[in-house]
């Protein structure tokens, strides 16, 4: 079941829009689903939005979960701060597939860095593909803008190591 809107246009040209609660049923012919409305709530404008409230909660007790609180003025959310995934993350499961962290992981094996080389590589690979830079500042792009797994700080020191390596 889900709550949803339709519309309607008036001969005026206005749009009036009524709120009902519907699910969805397979049509036996066709099918294809189809909403069957449940309830019609009435236009959108005259809505009783505290009755809907009382409704939604009573629902929640009934079902014996926990109601969300409501955000409230006088709570705030601050937002200390954000970095880029989705990029490095692709590029991160295409390194995997592609065998290329294992195969440097392998050939270090018997070398003994104690910093994380293969992530380090990656980063620099990453930064190449994503957004081009320097290695000096791809120690900021690193530590500020996007999220390396594995690799919560890259120093540029680092990065030297790892080209000496390859």
């Amino acid at each position: 079941m889900y709550i949803r809107t339709i519309s309607r246009k008036n001969k005026n040209g206005s749009v009036t829009r009524y709120v009902q609660l519907a699910h969805n049923v397979r049509n036996p012919v066709t099918g294809t689903p189809q909403a069957k409305v449940l309830y019609h709530f009435g236009r959108a404008d005259e809505l009783d939005m505290e009755g809907l409230k009382r409704l939604a909660a009573s629902i929640h007790r009934f079902v014996g979960e926990p109601q969300a609180p409501s955000p409230s003025p006088s709570t705030s959310v601050t937002l200390l701060s954000s970095r880029s995934l989705g990029g490095v993350w692709l590029l991160d499961q295409l390194w995997k597939k592609l065998g290329i962290g294992e195969a440097i992981t392998r050939r270090l094996a018997d070398r003994e860095y104690r910093m994380p080389v293969e992530r380090a590589i990656f980063a620099m690979v990453a930064n190449r593909a994503l957004a081009p830079s320097s290695k000096l500042a791809m120690e900021d792009w690193v530590d500020r803008e996007v999220a390396i797994p594995d690799l919560p700080a890259f120093d540029v020191q680092h990065g030297y190591r790892a080209m000496d390596f390859l």
